[in-house]
């Protein structure tokens, strides 16, 4: 294993994070936060409660996981379609530097940055409401799995895409939809039973529902299916990743 691989792709990727701060950090974290100021306010005062909930505690794990989901793929996407974009991926792949060196520098730098943005809005959520981890360890797991999941989606996204317009279209029309009808700002419990029966299609229902119970021992899902998901998707990822390199798709052309 090239350690030293690793960690100049690692440090060169969160380098650039710190020379765009205020992109990468602040900006996502303030959007959430008025994600939970206005519905935690407009939607708060009509519901008291869900599942014994309050609701502005309620919708924290899910704001949470919305933007650790849109962070970690986009951060991925982003560190390596620019070097595609500007040939330098090319003295990447002449290295002595393996597929899974490559592939744990730049996954590593998005997870690192999502995990980070994750943090500071559950830390700043708790300057406006009360919050208690019942599970603090799943919760640190569910949070990094996920986040290595979606940098890894994120990591094919920025291979797949052969200009600017592709990859944004992944985030926009796919995952933040998704994320939005997953469970954000309700349990699906408050659905139809028609409408229940077709969200749980939705993979993120199962992250966000694993998450949620981390904090409050309430869940939409089993916490045992969620869990499973979430493996699901990395295990997925993972293999399209392998048979990227194994066929060198977008890399070698």
């Amino acid at each position: 294993m090239n350690l030293r691989a690793i960690w100049a792709i690692y440090r060169f990727e969160m380098a650039r994070t710190f020379r765009t701060l205020l992109q990468s950090i602040v900006s996502p974290v303030l959007s959430t936060a008025l994600y939970f100021v206005v519905f935690g306010a407009a939607i708060g005062s009509r519901i008291s409660e869900v599942e014994g909930v309050s609701y502005g505690a309620f919708i924290v794990p899910g704001l949470v996981m919305m933007s650790l989901l849109t962070q970690s793929l986009s951060n991925a996407s982003i560190g390596i379609y620019f070097p595609r974009f500007i040939g330098t991926i090319y003295e990447i792949l002449s290295a002595p530097v393996s597929p899974l060196e490559i592939v744990i520098g730049y996954v590593g730098a998005a997870t690192t940055k999502a995990v980070v943005i994750g943090l500071i809005i559950l830390a700043t959520a708790f300057l406006f409401v009360p919050i208690h981890i019942q599970h603090p360890f799943w919760m640190a797991s569910f949070l990094v799995l996920t986040a290595i999941s979606f940098s890894l989606f994120g990591f094919i996204i920025g291979i797949w895409a052969d200009g600017f317009e592709r990859l944004q279209i992944v985030p926009l029309l796919v995952v933040t939809p998704l994320a939005f009808l997953g469970g954000t700002f309700y349990s699906i419990r408050m659905l139809p039973e028609v409408w229940q029966t077709i969200t749980l299609f939705n993979p993120v229902v199962y992250l966000i529902s694993g998450f949620r119970w981390s904090f409050f021992g309430t869940s939409d899902v089993s916490v045992g299916i969620s869990l499973g998901a979430t493996l699901a998707v990395l295990a997925l990822c993972l293999t399209v990743i392998y048979r990227i390199f194994q066929t060198g798709y977008r890399l070698k052309t």
